[in-house]
Formats: structure tokens, sequence, C-alpha cells
């Protein structure tokens, strides 16, 4: 069984929702940067870009690597890591961008609004 925890941003708000089969099913191969419509999630209406994630162990997904393999890349600064020193380097744990059974958590970025506001669709307060 496949469980995500999804973060769905809107703005300056954000909202957790954790989602089980069958509507987890709908991200299985799904890549950073793709749109996924609303409706997997129960958000008519709305259009959602996925922007990043982390798997089991903590590792984010790496927008510029491909598949779903967990790889070990030699990183200066940016994206996973903070240089203490200028020109410093450091060998760090990736996850590929493709979301797979050992995606936890998914970060979402709505692109269309809906008739209804997030915290309406999904009870939040």
């Amino acid at each position: 069984m496949v469980e995500y925890k999804l973060v769905i941003s809107e703005r300056a708000a954000s909202l957790a929702r954790t989602v089980g089969d069958p509507q987890a099913a709908g991200f299985l191969g799904k890549r950073i940067g793709e749109t996924v419509g609303g409706e997997l999630i129960g958000a008519v209406g709305y259009t959602f870009r996925i922007t990043g994630g982390t798997d089991r162990s903590g590792f984010p997904l790496r927008p510029d690597l491909p598949g779903a393999r967990q790889t070990r890349l030699f990183v200066g600064e940016g994206f996973g890591f903070k240089a203490p020193r200028a020109g410093m380097r450091k060998r760090r744990t990736f996850r590929g961008n493709t979301i797979s059974e050992d995606t936890v958590q998914i970060s979402l970025v709505v692109e269309q609004k809906g008739s209804k506001s997030l915290a309406e669709l999904f009870g939040a307060s």
C-alpha cells in the first residue's frame, strides 16, 4: 500500500494532507515539474504542479536527477547544500525526480484555482 503526505502551497498558506490508495497510485511515475489534476485528490477544478518531495530516509528529490534511484552527488552551493565557506563542495545523497513507492512526502503548488477554497474542500481550520 502506497501512502503520501501532500504539502499543498497556495501563496503564503500551505496545507498538509495524507492520501492512500487509490488516490496515491495516481502519483506513481510522475516527475517534478509535471502537473496533476485536482480530481485525483478530491479538489475538483484545481491543477497542481509537483515541485519536490522526500523519500522514506528523508533525502530530497532532485529535479535534475532522472529516475527514482538514490545516489550520492558531489555538490557545491545550491540545491541540497549550503556551503559554510566559499568554494566548498561536499558529497550528499539525493533521490531522482520520479515519484516511487519509496517517496513519502510530495510538495505541490496550486497552478489553477477551483471554485471552492482548499480549506473548505479539505476541512482545514
